[in-house]
């Protein structure tokens, strides 16, 4: 893991592999490291040079507790991009990711060769929205749930049908979220407080090519959020991917990663 300093702000970066540049950005609460499972292996062996950024508030980025901004997220993966060679490069991300990414082509175009964004919204979504806050009231009360709970709360919003009625992969699942616990630290604090304002209407202006891509069993950002961004922007391409819950990439990385690599391979 390396850092560069950004104003102040040490930021971790992780690259992996040769060729041209592929930058994969996580979502909230997560660092790059998620992407290493079987992201990164997948796109290093299709030739690419792979760089994974811990968003701050994860990872081997500062916290910074005080406060961060999508526009601190959007210029962390500008300034890694320059770092590496100035681009333009291919970029994805999930989630919160998305988000920074749509952000990223939308103001410096001349960095993002193509985009791939998974479970992409433009506007907040009502539930999500109020489980935001409630995350944030949990905190900030000092409540931390019970971890077989909080392991079961989380795999039904995470996780697809498919997933939680095979006992197996379940079990994994659980005893992962089990181990991870509800607390959560105050740089993923900091990540629950970004202003998730409604930009729906201002991604008519991304012209760089797009592939969104919708997980059919997301409950934490239903597909319809996703279909919403592909279809205003002028670029994109739509794909919606059956039996996925909003950790799709790690749930199903085999059509994940076939779409990742096909989309790149064009652009």
């Amino acid at each position: 893991m390396a850092v560069f300093d950004r104003d102040g702000v040490r930021v971790g970066y992780r690259v992996e592999g040769d060729g041209p540049l592929v930058v994969l950005v996580m979502g909230t609460g997560s660092s790059g490291r998620a992407w290493h499972l079987h992201q990164v292996p997948a796109l290093v062996a299709a030739g690419y040079r792979v760089a994974t950024i811990d968003n701050r508030g994860t990872g081997e980025s500062d916290e910074c507790a005080s406060g961060i901004t999508m526009a601190d997220l959007v210029g962390d993966v500008a300034a890694l991009i320059e770092l590496l060679g100035g681009g333009p490069a291919r970029v994805a991300g999930t989630s919160l990711g998305a988000r920074i990414v749509q952000e990223l082509a939308l103001a410096r175009p001349d960095l993002v060769r193509c985009a791939v964004l998974l479970a992409a919204h433009g506007r907040p979504d009502p539930v999500q929205h109020v489980l935001s806050l409630g995350e944030r009231t949990l905190h900030d009360s000092g409540v931390t749930l019970p971890p077989a709970y909080h392991a079961a709360v989380t795999a039904h919003l995470y996780l697809s049908p498919r997933t939680l009625t095979d006992p197996t992969a379940v079990a994994d699942w659980l005893d992962l979220f089990e181990l991870a616990g509800s607390t959560i630290t105050p740089g993923v604090r900091a990540q629950l407080g970004i202003i998730d304002d409604d930009r729906l209407d201002a991604y008519r202006d991304i012209t760089v090519p797009c592939l969104v891509v919708a997980f059919a069993d997301d409950r934490m950002l239903p597909p319809y959020l996703t279909r919403e961004v592909a279809s205003i922007v002028p670029s994109a391409r739509y794909v919606e991917l059956a039996d996925c819950g909003h950790f799709g990439y790690l749930e199903r990385p085999e059509p994940v990663n076939r779409h990742l690599i096909a989309f790149f391979a064009d652009h």
